[in-house]
Order: structure tokens, then sequence, then C-alpha cells
């Protein structure tokens, strides 16, 4: 894992309870809870669980940010969808879909509130040319064990990655530094402002980390 602190988490517009100065959060356990508007899962799993880790552990010196960022859907994964569903509960796209299917909706809005600071990545536009040192760069990046594949798989994962890097037209900064695979993801760090751990999808182990390092003085 890099030796990202605190600070290198970059968010270009506070939407809610912001801004927010990263720096000072040191001495408190801060969990990013980095999601996109576009995204079912997060909605339906990742940020109810962030909801409750801060409703119970807040007291104690966890402090919870949400980050929404954009790794595709650039259309939909906006600041503006962003805004819209903090001030109103109004949810697009696929979100909307899969919690409507779920009953999860009232009236077409959320049923409950985000109740912690919410900010956007920040987005920027991709410049950088498709080369192959930078497609094999990326694959390692984000693939750990690419080294290890035969080279079918090298081959085929290679063609992957320019498929998507030929197709990317913006880049998430923070998003890219932590090399995450996808939303949801969360990034925990100490009350050092130490990165402790990156994940990615339905984490269930979340609530024992969050009280290891909250256990640390």
């Amino acid at each position: 894992m890099n030796n990202h602190l605190l600070s290198d988490i970059a968010v270009d517009t506070w939407v809610q309870g912001g801004p927010v100065a990263l720096n000072d959060l040191i001495g408190s356990v801060v969990l990013i809870e980095v999601f996109q508007v576009n995204c079912p899962g997060c909605f339906i799993y990742s940020l109810p669980r962030a909801i409750d880790l801060h409703e119970r552990y807040q007291q104690q010196g966890l402090v919870v940010i949400g980050l929404a960022t954009a790794f595709e859907d650039y259309d939909k994964n906006t600041l503006e969808n962003l805004r819209k569903l903090v001030t109103t509960g109004e949810v697009i796209g696929e979100t909307f879909k899969a919690l409507n299917q779920h009953g999860l909706l009232s009236q077409g809005k959320l049923t409950w509130k985000i109740p912690f600071a919410v900010g956007m990545d920040r987005v920027v536009a991709e410049t950088e040319p498709v080369t192959d040192e930078r497609v094999l760069r990326y694959a390692r990046e984000f693939l750990a064990e690419f080294d290890n594949l035969g080279d079918e798989q090298k081959k085929s994962v290679l063609q992957q990655v320019r498929h998507y890097l030929e197709r990317k037209s913006m880049k998430a900064e923070t998003f890219e530094r932590f090399a995450l695979q996808g939303t949801p993801s969360c990034i925990l760090f100490d009350r050092k402002g130490q990165l402790k751990d990156v994940s990615f999808g339905r984490i269930d182990y979340k609530q024992a980390m969050v009280e290891h390092f909250l256990a640390e003085k």
C-alpha cells in the first residue's frame, strides 16, 4: 500500500458540510466512503453502512466523509447530480432503476439523508496519450498479479486496459491516486492521518477495523 496521507484526498467541491480542512482531522480516525451517483450498490449497501458507522462512532472520534467520484458514465456522475442527491434525495440512472425495483424509494427519492460531509472528487479532462507503456503501467497498478499471468492472459488484460483508456475522457484524481478498483470503495486513515486500508466492494469487516483504529491513542 502506498504511503498516502489524508491530505492526498482531492476534493474539488464540497456540496454538504464543508469545506473540510482535511489536515485538521488529524487526531480522528477518518473513513472516506467513495461512491458514484450512478452506482446502485453504493446506495443499497455501502452508504447505509457508512451512515451506521458514523452514527455509532462519531462520539468516539470517527469522521466519515462521502466522496463522489467518476470513472465512467461521466454524463451521469456529475456535480450537478450529486448536488441534487444531497439536497433533494433524488437519484438517477441505474441507481434509480435498482432502488425503485427493490422498493427502496419514496416518491422516487431516497428515504434517508447522508448525515456527514460530502464532496466531489477532482475530475479533470484526460490528456495523457494511450501508449504501450501507459497501458502496461495501468495494468500493473490495478492488477497486482499481472506479471505472474500467462502470455495469453497478459495479452487479454492489456487489450481490455487499452480499450478502457481509449474511451476514458476524464480522470478522477483521488480515484486514480489511491488506485481504486471501482465503487463503492473505502479509504481509512488512522488518528495520525496515515493510510491504513483501501477496500473495494461490500466490506463487512469495516466495523472491526474502525474499532481497532479508534482504540489506538
